[in-house]
């Protein structure tokens, strides 16, 4: 398989976080794919954003659900980049996106769109939500999911299959060699996240991952070398 590196919310060790800017930068680095993140504001608007609230990344307060799109707007998002609409990404660079689904109600949102600009191939579709992933599957026919886990039990692979995701997004930091072998014999890709440092690309390399998630454009390259 190839070896995969994906552009943490664009490149958000360099440039404001999941914006137009980061995401550009990213694909100008040559990553493989760009992973964003989607939250639904009050108006039902696919929202580019991490956080349930906006305090972190923008100079606002409160909760994006309780938020229309034209208040959204309004805030700097950093560096003067304003907060983006999934559409927006998708017109502004032409890699390959993995959208994070933060918020359940936001799969029904991803998934017209993804029918509506036949994007089954180019974007693939991840969540920390079991739910999630298999709506979205179940939404749009041919679509690549990925399951997402922070911390996790015996049962993950099994918890993948059953909602039909092809791969497994796993903290670098608690990730074993028993579960990316029980994953590949299950026929599962393992991605890592997140991966920003010299040692952690040398435990990608020992576990044998298919890709790697990283906040800094230069871990592609020495990524590529590594793996």
């Amino acid at each position: 398989m190839t070896f995969l590196t994906i552009g943490h919310r664009g490149v958000m060790g360099v440039e404001p976080e999941n914006t137009l800017r980061s995401f550009v930068q990213a694909e100008q680095a040559g990553m493989d794919a760009i992973e964003l993140d989607l939250h639904l504001s009050k108006d039902g608007a696919l929202v580019v954003m991490h956080d349930a609230a906006v305090d972190r990344t923008t100079d606002g307060r409160g909760l994006v659900s309780e938020k229309t799109l034209a208040e959204l707007r309004e805030l700097d998002a950093g560096e003067g980049e304003r907060v983006p609409v999934f559409e927006e990404v998708l017109d502004a660079v032409g890699s390959p996106l993995q959208a994070e689904i933060k918020d359940v109600a936001a799969a029904r949102a991803l998934a017209e769109v993804m029918l509506r600009r036949d994007l089954a191939r180019r974007v693939e579709v991840s969540s920390f939500h079991d739910e999630a992933v298999a709506e979205i599957a179940q939404l749009v026919p041919g679509v690549r999911t990925v399951l997402i886990a922070g911390r996790w039990g015996g049962d993950v692979v099994e918890r993948a299959k059953a909602v039909g995701a092809a791969t497994l997004a796993l903290n670098i930091r608690r990730l074993t060699l028993e579960v990316v072998e029980q994953a590949h014999e299950e026929g599962l890709q393992v991605i890592g996240w997140v991966v920003n440092t010299q040692d952690h690309l040398r435990l990608v390399r020992a576990l044998g991952l298919d890709g790697a998630t990283t906040d800094y454009p230069e871990i592609r390259r020495a990524g590529r070398f590594t793996a």
